[in-house]
């Protein structure tokens, strides 16, 4: 395969999220085509899903033109000190092998890269607590991992994420990748997929704009984290003691893909019947005690249980057909704005264009019923302000 065809395309711009979610639909056919557990989807769905998408769409062409209006784009480009990547990431990898072990393992630390260590390894000694705390590993019991989730968990991950991604895209040094993994280890070990998804896709996503990595090793990173997905997936669930599964771990995944996007089909025939709870309560979660997931089940479903309904289920079940426009305009504006201006300026604005496109992706099953993802979205509006101002003096200074 000729890998050169393909170097120069931008993997991961915003448009990827349609893939994804054009993915998840072709995931859920087999379990339709090889069993009756699920009802057939109904035209409707696809019907929504488009116009959500649609909307997503129109929100990344109205940040280029918004952008472009404002002239924001001429005065990136022409502005040398607002690009901050360093001048060995500029320069082709030839054989990535040979990069890593060039790479120093200890050396001298700047004071940026001395707190970063300290805030991430903090977090990391947060999540052991947590497991101490609950007396085993959430992994191997569904008991442990619903209770899993909480204020530690909570202030250790919003620590952790951003720490690693700042770290490994702005210092190359070997160690660090120790810390990487070791992350991926502990909050994988709540039994939570998303989570661990989130670390290994983000982390990748920052890497990939501030390293040149030959595409092969893209393939590599893309098997690794279906594996992960799958591999925590079906022990977390068969680690359930009130649920017993006869799928294999690949039926799993194609079953759990149907069911969610079962439920956003019964969500469209109740749209605007939450009333604005699922997001109050996925603000005040962590205080009020109320998982807006199971909020969904208990509408939906009539059942007091966790239940996912794609990127699109919480906006349509609070606010209607129009809330789930305003959000998805929301999302593919934020990301594209974002993810311009990290295309010019290499630094904390690449490490949370990777963290929000990354969460994003992961909302294609889960949907926004996240505090943490939303704080992570609100920061990176607060970076798009902020960089546009500061660049707007500089021009006018």
């Amino acid at each position: 395969m000729n890998f050169d065809k393909i170097k120069d395309i931008d993997l991961f711009n915003p448009y990827i999220l349609i893939f994804i979610m054009v993915s998840f639909v072709l995931i859920s056919l087999p379990i339709h085509f090889t069993s009756y557990l699920l009802p057939n989807p109904s035209y409707q769905l696809f019907l929504y899903i488009f116009l959500g998408f649609l909307f997503y769409f129109f929100g990344i062409i109205i940040s280029k033109k918004f952008l472009f209006k404002l002239n924001f784009l001429e005065k990136l480009e022409s502005i040398q000190s607002y690009i901050s990547i360093e001048k060995s990431n500029h320069e082709t990898i030839h054989d990535f092998k040979i990069y890593l072990k060039e790479l120093p393992l200890f050396g001298q630390y700047s004071k940026t890269e001395l707190i970063l260590i300290l805030l991430i390894l903090f977090s990391l000694f947060l999540q052991i607590i947590n497991f101490y705390f609950l007396g085993g590993i959430p992994l191997f019991s569904g008991i442990l991992k619903a209770q899993s989730t909480g204020k530690l968990w909570f202030i250790s991950f919003i620590i952790f994420l951003p720490s690693i991604n700042i770290l490994l895209a702005k210092y190359n040094r070997k160690a660090h990748y120790l810390l990487f993994f070791i992350g991926i280890i502990l909050f994988a070990l709540t039994g939570y997929r998303t989570t661990p998804i989130a670390i290994f896709l983000s982390c990748f996503i920052s890497l990939y704009y501030t390293r040149h990595i030959p595409i092969k090793y893209i393939i590599l990173f893309l098997a690794l984290i279906s594996i992960l997905l799958v591999t925590v997936g079906f022990v977390a669930v068969k680690s359930i003691e009130w649920q017993n599964w006869s799928l294999n771990p690949l039926e799993l995944i194609s079953y759990r893909a149907a069911f969610t996007l079962n439920i956003l089909d019964k969500v469209i025939y109740l749209q605007g019947i939450a009333g604005g709870k699922l997001f109050y309560y996925t603000l005040t979660g962590y205080f009020t005690h109320v998982d807006p997931r199971i909020l969904v089940g208990e509408i939906v479903l009539s059942k007091s249980t966790s239940i996912t309904s794609t990127i699109l289920g919480p906006g349509l079940l609070d606010f209607g057909a129009i809330g789930m426009f305003i959000q998805m305009f929301f999302i593919g504006f934020t990301l594209k704005t974002l993810h311009i201006i990290q295309s010019y300026k290499h630094n904390i604005s690449t490490a949370f264009y990777a963290i929000i496109l990354a969460q994003s992706i992961i909302w294609i099953e889960t949907g926004p019923t996240d505090i943490v993802i939303w704080i992570f979205y609100l920061i990176a509006i607060s970076i798009i302000i902020y960089t546009l101002l500061n660049l707007k003096i500089k021009i006018n200074n």
